[in-house]
């Protein structure tokens, strides 16, 4: 009778812990942003593997169709709060709809003379009313910078107290105070137009299931980045916008299906959503970065950009080599 009792005992201890296990499997799995996570204890091989997506080649248009952009999907859904944006792909610290809505807009920088004004003999202090009138006539002084020039009040003498002073006679002193001109308006903010937002990085992990003895792409993050090549990105480096988790993404996707589409060019019955796009792997991309102890971007492993995009060539095909000689025996 104790003995039966000993294994129910056993039993129910396994039972726990197992369900345990398996709580904590899932959470973690799913703090890393993966849609359909496979257990640590399945993977025989894993590689972690960041992909540059540019949506104007032409594989990649169909997730960039006029008015239903994969850009325009992901930040309305953070306009509309159904979207959390994370700074980088660690998915740890995230930015607010604000923030993200900065990121994705520059500032007006004002006037500028042109080369051929410049030739014409004009310099910048002709801008905004400054120099002659074209004439040889000065402007009057105070009247080009009226906008900014100092002016001047009668206001009441105050003294030490707070209270006006009065002169013998019982009349309040005044006295000409200057008043500082307000300062210049910020620079107007212009959001980026969704056909600029061309440029994606997806992070992945590559994973060699033995149970199902096969290789999956699970995508961890995509993070939706400011080309460095728009003549309104003047600080010429690429600008994450914003890093968002896959899982997330995945949701949104199926919550519009009518705009979240991967337009099939040959069939509109038959356009796919945008989580099977992803799923079925329906878009070109090149590798950048590949895991490594120094966290560097092939180009910069290699020495250059060119260097670099041989280099991502020559590490897809060695992924490609290594998952067929699994299979040689």
């Amino acid at each position: 009778m104790k003995s039966i009792h000993t294994l129910a005992a056993i039993a129910a201890g396994l039972s726990l812990s197992l369900t345990a296990s398996a709580q904590e499997q899932a959470t973690t799995a799913s703090s890393t942003g993966s849609h359909r996570p496979i257990p640590p204890s399945d993977q025989m091989f894993r590689k972690s593997i960041w992909r540059q997506v540019d949506l104007r080649e032409k594989q990649n248009k169909p997730m960039f169709s006029e008015g239903k952009e994969i850009s325009r999907i992901i930040l309305e859904a953070v306009k509309r709060g159904e979207l959390q944006a994370y700074k980088n792909d660690s998915l740890t610290s995230t930015f607010t709809g604000q923030e993200v809505t900065g990121n994705a807009s520059y500032a007006d920088e004002g006037f500028k003379l042109s080369d051929e004004e410049k030739a014409a003999g004009f310099s910048e202090k002709d801008l905004n009313g400054g120099g002659d009138d074209g004439w040889g006539t000065a402007p009057a002084k105070g009247a080009a910078k009226g906008s900014t020039a100092a002016k001047t009040v009668r206001q009441p003498k105050l003294g030490a107290n707070g209270k006006p002073l009065k002169d013998k006679k019982g009349k309040v002193i005044m006295e000409t105070v200057a008043v500082a001109p307000p300062p210049p308006p910020p620079p107007a903010a212009n959001l980026y137009r969704y056909k600029d937002l061309y440029e994606m990085e997806v992070k992945e992990d590559m994973i060699f299931d033995k149970k199902r003895s096969r290789m999956y792409h699970d995508i961890k993050s995509i993070t939706l980045l400011v080309p460095s090549t728009l003549p309104s990105n003047t600080s010429g480096i690429e600008k994450p916008i914003g890093t968002f988790k896959y899982s997330d993404l995945v949701k949104v996707f199926r919550a519009n299906p009518e705009n979240a589409i991967w337009f099939n060019p040959e069939n509109d019955a038959q356009h796919k959503n945008l989580a099977d796009a992803f799923e079925l792997w329906l878009f070109n991309s090149y590798i950048t970065k590949v895991s490594n102890a120094g966290d560097s971007r092939l180009d910069d492993i290699y020495g250059g950009a060119q260097q670099g995009i041989l280099a991502a060539q020559q590490t897809s095909a060695d992924l490609i080599e290594y998952e067929y000689n699994l299979w040689s025996f």
